[in-house]
């Protein structure tokens, strides 16, 4: 039996401040350096974030030497706040109208001419020539008349909801004919079907995954309540396929007296090839087909802010404007202030690719791309490597999902540090700058870069 010596105890460190040291909650918050951050994040969560911060301290009974004075809790107050406040950041993904980052850019000249609107009282229902109560939509809608060529049009706050509240008014307890090969799932794993059934419809599916005709919708015509063809959105498919054009399902609903509806989704309100863009189908292009009702998104190729349109038939808008979800699903003046400046933009065509902020930046030339990149590229830290190379982007949204257009990036490397603790130092910058990875390189596309200069101070002052 052998004697084992006890380990020497530790003594803790007489020097090392303690729990007594730390400074009551009311007087960190009073202190003046804490004063731009409480003006920043609310005095309410500043206080919450000191006691979060405390809290852990007495469970580890642990007090670090920056907890004892009030400055030092700063740093750790704005990184836990800073996690729950929205923030501007830089979208250098390749993805122009990115979902997780805001969508459409609004340009701030439109901004400017909204301001008035929604810091003070507006006629949002009112009308001002007869006195009396309005329809919020009017304005709008008027526009929307002139350059679609609808004979009326509504708003409500997505895409998703004009869809739904267009099955629910016509379709309640009754049966839709979809393409299977249009059951789209959007982002965050919603589903059509899924949408269809709180609409209060039943799905009929017709046709195969990549081959729909006519017939198959003709022979369940008789049962349906309306005709509808969905955009397919964030997927294509090629090789053996057929889809039934939007004019002859019009055709077809006609002659069974029931409402044709055709989900455009992006909902890109003038042709893009003029610009040798990809092209995408307009509502003008639809309705000229014969097609009653189309949806489509405020936010994403029309370059406003988030909505849902649904434009057509008068008769067929008037009946949504009655379904009690329409009022559940309407916007608000500030949707429908920014929405109204935004289509007011596409009164002069030949002004839009320099004022709608999405077609500015589609339309890039590739050497203005090259000089964002020559310009950003040096004032990187002498420890990353980084060259410019051809690139691609996609409009994203669910616009376009088969076709992308050239651009130029950056590409970064470091000796020690893998592209993700790239990514990760860059999220972290007091402006956040998003990437993508490619082939364990971070690329940064030069798309996004705006504005440039506060850009590279952000790259200049990355910590590796």
């Amino acid at each position: 039996m052998h004697n084992r010596k006890a380990p020497a105890e530790t003594k803790p460190d007489p020097s090392a401040p303690g729990l007594r040291d730390l400074p009551a909650i009311e007087r960190v918050l009073k202190d003046p350096a804490l004063e731009p951050t409480v003006h920043e994040f609310g005095e309410h969560s500043v206080k919450h974030a000191l006691r979060g911060l405390q809290a852990q301290m007495r469970d580890r009974r642990e007090v670090p030497t920056w907890a004892t004075e009030p400055s030092g809790y700063i740093l750790p107050i704005r990184e836990r706040l800073a996690k729950i406040a929205y923030t501007p950041i830089f979208n250098l993904t390749g993805t122009i109208v990115h979902t997780n980052l805001g969508r459409a850019l609004l340009s701030q000249e439109v901004w400017r001419q909204v301001e008035p609107l929604v810091t003070r009282p507006m006629n949002l229902e009112y009308d001002l020539r007869l006195g009396r109560r309005g329809d919020r939509d009017a304005v709008v809608e008027e526009r929307l008349c002139r350059l679609t060529g609808c004979e009326a049009a509504t708003i409500v706050n997505n895409n998703a909801a004009a869809l739904m509240l267009v099955l629910n008014t016509f379709a309640l307890g009754r049966s839709v004919p979809v393409s299977r090969g249009e059951l789209v799932e959007i982002g965050g794993s919603f589903r059509l079907p899924e949408l269809m059934q709180r609409a209060g419809c039943r799905l009929l599916e017709v046709g195969t995954t990549n081959r729909t005709r006519i017939d198959d919708f003709a022979d369940v015509a008789g049962e349906a309540a309306m005709l509808l063809k969905i955009h397919p959105s964030n997927f294509y498919i090629e090789g053996f396929t057929e889809a039934v054009d939007a004019g002859a399902l019009a055709a077809l609903a006609k002659e069974h007296d029931i409402p044709s509806c055709v989900d455009l989704g992006s909902g890109s309100l003038i042709p893009l090839e003029q610009w040798g863009l990809p092209g995408e189908p307009t509502p003008q292009a639809a309705l000229h087909q014969g097609v009653d009702l189309v949806t489509y998104s405020g936010d994403k190729l029309l370059g406003g802010v988030q909505s849902g349109i649904i434009a057509g038939r008068r008769d067929l808008i008037e009946q949504i404007r009655k379904n009690p979800m329409k009022r559940a699903l309407r916007a608000d003046k500030i949707t429908l202030a920014v929405l109204e400046a935004t289509l007011k933009l596409y009164d002069n065509p030949q002004t839009l690719a320099e004022n709608l902020p999405l077609l500015r930046t589609l339309l890039l030339e590739p050497d203005t791309l090259h000089d964002r990149a020559g310009t950003l590229g040096p004032r990187l830290p002498p420890s990353l490597q980084w060259e410019i190379v051809p690139s691609t982007v996609q409009i994203g949204s669910g616009a376009l999902p088969d076709k992308t257009i050239p651009s130029v990036a950056l590409a970064l490397t470091h000796p020690t540090h893998g592209a993700e603790a790239l990514a990760n130092a860059l999220r972290d910058l007091p402006t956040p700058v998003i990437g993508r990875i490619h082939d364990e390189v971070l690329l940064l596309d030069m798309r996004g870069a705006e504005p440039l200069e506060e850009l590279g101070e952000m790259l200049a002052s990355l910590p590796l």
